[in-house]
């Protein structure tokens, strides 16, 4: 499946303008912490700590602001259950998990590039 920018500006002209919705879901997926959430979740159902972990660096705002709008995306399910204490979980949904097949081989090609990539002196 081969798709070039131009055949998609063709099938959908408005694709990307000002206020168009696909500028508003890329930057809830492509955001540093979408793509860390989405991964992590990737590999399967986890924990509200499980996630906190996984995605290290990020806050507690940050990750309730993070799968708050992908949940309103309809990219990840929030399941709760009635326990004490409360017990919640998160998950790909069925259009997360299509979105993950497509952009995990994106993040396969920055890890193994990232580093040839940067000067490590910016890193300090």
């Amino acid at each position: 499946m081969t798709v070039s920018y131009a055949q998609i500006r063709e099938s959908t002209p408005q694709i990307f303008e000002p206020g168009c919705s696909t500028r508003v879901i890329l930057d809830h997926v492509m955001s540093k912490w979408g793509v860390l959430v989405l991964s992590s979740l990737s590999d399967g159902t986890h924990r509200w700590g499980e996630l906190r972990r996984e995605v290290g660096g990020i806050s507690e705002k940050m990750l309730a602001s993070t799968l708050r709008t992908l949940a309103d995306d309809g990219l990840v399910r929030r399941e709760s259950f009635p326990t004490v204490p409360p017990h919640v979980e998160y998950s790909l949904t069925p259009l997360g998990r299509d979105l993950m097949e497509r952009m995990l081989p994106l993040v396969e090609w920055v890890a193994d590039h990232a580093d040839g990539m940067i000067d490590r002196d910016s890193l300090d």
